[in-house]
């Protein structure tokens, strides 16, 4: 495999992960948002109690920033060195300059920091999901313990 090729395949496998990135983002965006709307239809009805209130809103909160973290996740970055801003900024003597004079290297050092910088946010929001998650089924919990 000569240079070149092992440029453009490791190119391909960022690109390719930054997109498994998002669609996990995304995925966890549509049940973060399911969660967030069942738990408020269940709360805004039962006899909650002080406690199951606090840690129950602790839980919403929780949630709130996870779908933030994920949101900041996959926001586009239109001030980008690379890529479709990159393009849009250029006339064509310039695209076909740049183009030719690309650094394949320098291309993936930059997606790589965009996919573990993506990683990581994807990261928080699941660890934040789990705990609010948690703390939502004990205010459930101290809801049913408390109306007994």
């Amino acid at each position: 495999m000569t240079r070149e090729d092992a440029l453009t395949a490791a190119h391909a496998e960022v690109k390719a992960e930054i997109t498994r990135t998002d669609s996990k983002t995304a995925l966890l965006l549509a049940f973060v948002g399911a969660v967030l709307a069942g738990a408020w239809t269940v709360a805004k009805d039962a006899p909650l109690n002080a406690a199951a209130v606090v840690v129950g809103g602790l839980g919403m909160g929780l949630l709130v920033a996870a779908a933030g973290l994920l949101l900041r996740s996959v926001r586009p970055n239109l001030a980008g060195r690379h890529g479709f801003p990159l393009w849009a900024t250029l006339t064509a003597e310039e695209i076909t300059a740049t183009a030719t004079g690309r650094d394949l290297a320098a291309d993936v050092a930059g997606l790589s920091r965009l996919a573990v910088a993506k990683y990581r946010g994807l990261r928080r929001a699941v660890d934040l999901t789990c705990v609010g998650g948690a703390l939502l089924v004990l205010a459930a919990l101290l809801t049913l313990g408390g109306a007994a």
